[in-house]
């Protein structure tokens, strides 16, 4: 009979327990005697140990936090995300096979000061007790997202707030803000993009929140372009006598184009404000109906206006307004979100949108549950680090340079391509930045020194240089990547050479600590998914 855990096997088995048990636990299980080498029986603790290390190779669980600050609502959630290595052994890459809801916070109404801007010590309040109810620390957070959206964006002191809370709430937690990221967040968090999957139908996804519409258009789950617009339903809000307390620029800006007079402390007449939320009303229509908007509204845009790339079959909302407009809400909070829902409900019913609408799953939350769930990925087994501590990093500009990876490819090809990419995107001297590479092709050695060097000449860097060195490579080369750069090249310098990540369009990019045993590190990459043909660098 053959000895458990022989040949191949036995190797593998005493890796694992000298990683379980310590060192020692190998020679304890192998070892020579006069009936020659032999491997004693694992214990039902032993086999326990080594089989849950074998699955925690391959497989990640994550705690995540999404914190949303909006125009209107502040909120936050906590999700668990399982991860598991695509194509066990084989593939660098993991992907979300399993998410978990664990924990929401109450709706707060974002605060605002008088000076228009955000109230920070309200929000720490609102944060803090939150890990309190939840039961969490932010020890225990591995990652996630502060989103500040719409209106929020705009605040004075909004990169202060997010970077605040960033700095806070766990030890990989990033800073975000952006339109189109957000666009995405909604169409992941409202369900559409899974709904669009499962049923291959071409979803036009749209999210109406407090200050901005985010479009998103979505076919067999695929995102093909995105864009927002400055109508939302707390554009203007009244207190109990009726007197305005907010007037936002574009419903102000909106309002002077049809000659209505909003002032901060006074009443508004009942028809001129129907008339305005009408106007913004149809300025959404418009986008729902893919038609350009015009006139006034025309300047409500945010973001240029998403192509017509393909015919909906069917709509989806989402954000607080979608909670009117699928009648889980009738509260009335002061401003016109509920009658910006009425209209546009209605132009489902009278025949001007003559696509019919799907509830796609989340409404008002939708936005931070793409921030808790949405926003990482994970890269591991082939990764190199190297040159110490450098991890974990944050707000990383990425350069995603450009040329021909055929079978031969000179190291001067790649020079140019990186430079050009430097030079586009007005780098700050010692910034660090991370280089997209797009890797096609056998891996190689040569080609793979052609491009090792390539980049070290592009970026103007040398052995002697002390730039810190992110590389993120599509294929599975970024171990020997860095290796090359590191041994062959005599880089001496820090380096962090990473695969497996799935690039599209994108500004900047989170990479958190290395997580063991898989020697995978998650990364966030902040997209800002651009309309068909504008360009990314």
């Amino acid at each position: 009979m053959m000895p458990p855990f022989s040949g191949i096997g036995s190797t593998f088995s005493q890796v694992a327990l000298s990683a379980v048990n310590g060192v020692g636990a190998q020679r304890h299980r192998l070892h020579d005697s006069e009936g020659g080498d032999h491997i004693h029986e694992m214990s039902i603790g032993e086999k326990g140990a080594m089989a849950e290390f074998i699955w925690k190779v391959d497989n990640i669980r994550l705690t995540t936090v999404g914190i949303d600050i909006g125009s209107s609502t502040s909120h936050l959630m906590f999700a668990r995300v399982h991860l598991q290595r695509k194509t066990q052994m084989l593939s660098s890459q993991f992907v979300v096979i399993a998410r978990e809801i664990i924990w929401r916070s109450p709706i707060l109404l974002t605060p605002f000061l008088a000076d228009n801007t955000i109230d920070a010590g309200r929000l720490r309040s609102f944060i803090d007790e939150a890990y309190r109810e939840s039961g969490l620390v932010p020890a225990a957070i591995d990652s996630g997202a502060v989103i500040l959206t719409g209106e929020a964006i705009k605040r004075s002191n909004a990169l202060a707030i997010a970077e605040l809370f960033a700095a806070d709430s766990g030890k990989f937690v990033c800073a975000s803000a952006g339109h189109h990221l957000e666009c995405m967040l909604a169409a992941n968090g409202s369900g559409a993009v899974a709904l669009s999957r499962a049923t291959s139908q071409t979803i036009l996804h749209v999210d109406i929140g407090g200050g901005t519409t985010k479009l998103a258009l979505i076919r067999n789950g695929e995102v093909l372009g995105t864009c927002a617009i400055a109508v939302g339903g707390r554009l203007i809000a009244r207190d109990d006598r009726g007197c305005l307390t907010r007037i936002d620029e574009a419903a102000r800006s909106m309002a002077q184009a049809q000659r209505i007079d909003l002032r901060l402390g006074e009443q508004v007449d009942e028809g001129e404000l129907a008339r305005l939320v009408e106007a913004l009303s149809n300025a959404v229509i418009a986008l729902i109906q893919q038609k350009t908007v015009e006139g006034p509204a025309r300047e409500l845009y945010l973001t240029p206006p998403m192509p017509n790339l393909a015919r909906p079959d069917v709509i989806s909302f989402s954000g607080g307004v979608s909670e009117y407009i699928y009648r889980r809400e009738a509260r009335l909070f002061g401003d016109i979100a509920k009658a910006l829902a009425e209209n546009i409900s209605r132009a489902f019913f009278d025949g001007r949108i003559d696509v019919p609408f799907v509830d796609p799953g989340q409404g008002i939350r939708a936005t931070v549950i793409g921030a808790s769930q949405f926003t990482v990925q994970v890269s591991g087994r082939t990764i190199h680090i190297a040159g110490g501590k450098l991890l974990p990093v944050h707000n990383v500009p990425v350069l995603s340079p450009v040329f021909q990876m055929g079978e031969h490819f000179s190291v001067d090809d790649v020079a140019d391509a990186v430079h050009a990419a430097l030079s586009r995107a007005h780098v700050i001297e010692g910034q660090p930045i991370a280089l997209a590479i797009k890797w096609r092709g056998d891996p190689h050695y040569a080609r793979l020194r052609n491009l090792a060097e390539g980049i070290l000449l592009g970026l103007g860097i040398d052995a002697g240089a002390s730039r810190a060195l992110i590389l993120i490579v599509d294929g599975d080369v970024g171990k020997t990547l860095g290796n090359i750069i590191e041994h062959d090249l005599h880089y001496q310098h820090k380096i962090v050479s990473i695969d497996g990540i799935q690039l599209r369009a994108f500004d900047y990019v989170d990479i958190g600590e290395v997580i063991q045993p898989s020697n995978a590190v998650p990364v966030v990459i902040k997209s800002l998914l651009f309309s068909a043909g504008q360009q990314n660098l």
